[in-house]
């Protein structure tokens, strides 16, 4: 059985993009209005990070929750402290139980529904101490699912193989392979999947000519060499040729291709505004099929082709 339940939306908001972070300056009040209109919307599981603009999403998401009413979910990470320079892990036990007790008073909850180590390295899985503390949160009625946002396959077998419930992975048309490399651990335990970088940061919008550039303080300045970005959006005609029948844009081909995928349990949105968060809820359709089975049966050899070994 999967740690989430079944009333857990299959469409998740996240909130690194409107903590300012990530794609540059949002506004506290445009931050509030997407979640509180993917909460009339429905959505019932927020994603973030007590770093995530130093704890004020999780102070945000925990008051417009309580404001609205609902029994909606929240899914933090912990381990990761926000300098004034750099960012660096705290993994250590007593870190961890600071680092807790914090996001459950901004959150303003006695339990939190899904905690989350924030991106270790495999060598901490295995030294057990860090999952030990969320154990023994868990079993105290403190943590309802625990889990690791993993940033590859190496880190996502070594959580599930230490019993995590919940795991955060990136997962794209064009990054597949972590999640396919652990696909039968994850199906075998009952692992609940929280899919993140589902547009690959805006790129699978399809929206951008190949000397795209971007501003300062925007994460994708240092994320993509100009000869990558290149390639990347010459390859965007794969995607593009999913467009079809109800399927009116690649982004919605984006994102349905993560929904196809029976492993996850629910896709993280990243939308800056309340615009672009009806937009994804409207072209994520109503349900499977999501995609032709025929364009997802050839998506593989099409990737191949085109140098993609996702």
């Amino acid at each position: 059985m999967q740690a989430l339940r079944e009333d857990v939306t299959e469409l998740a908001l996240g909130t690194w993009g409107l903590s300012g972070e990530a794609y540059g300056p949002v506004s506290p009040a445009e931050a509030e209005a997407v979640i509180d209109r993917a909460l009339e919307l429905g959505v019932t599981l927020f994603d973030t990070a007590d770093c995530y603009g130093r704890g004020s999403m999780e102070r945000m998401l925990g008051d417009r929750i309580r404001k609205h009413g609902s029994p909606a979910w929240i899914a933090t990470r912990i381990g990761t402290e926000r300098g004034e320079e750099r960012a660096k892990k705290a993994f250590e036990p007593a870190q961890l139980r600071d680092a807790f007790e914090r996001s459950r008073d901004r959150i303003g909850r006695d339990r939190i529904d899904i905690c989350l180590l924030h991106n270790p390295n495999v060598m901490t899985i295995e030294r057990g101490e860090a999952i030990g503390v969320l154990k023994e949160l868990t079993d105290k009625g403190a943590i309802g699912a625990w889990g690791v946002s993993a940033g590859d396959q190496h880190v996502a077998l070594a959580a599930v193989e230490s019993g995590a419930r919940v795991l955060s992975l990136a997962y794209n048309i064009f990054h597949t392979r972590d999640l396919h490399a652990v696909a039968g651990e994850i199906a075998m335990r009952g692992v609940s999947v929280l899919a993140h970088s589902v547009l690959s940061y805006g790129l699978l919008a399809a929206h951008w000519g190949p000397e795209r550039t971007f501003d300062e303080g925007d994460h994708r300045r240092e994320r993509w060499s100009p000869d990558a970005l290149r390639r990347r959006v010459a390859q965007l005609k794969l995607v593009r040729d999913l467009v079809g029948g109800d399927v009116l844009t690649p982004r919605a081909a984006a994102l349905r291709f993560v929904l196809s995928n029976s492993l996850v349990t629910s896709a993280v949105l990243g939308p800056r505004s309340t615009a672009q968060l009806e937009q994804l809820l409207r072209e994520a359709g109503s349900g499977p099929p999501y995609l032709p089975e025929s364009a997802l049966s050839i998506l593989p050899s099409r990737l191949l082709a085109a140098g993609i070994s996702s």
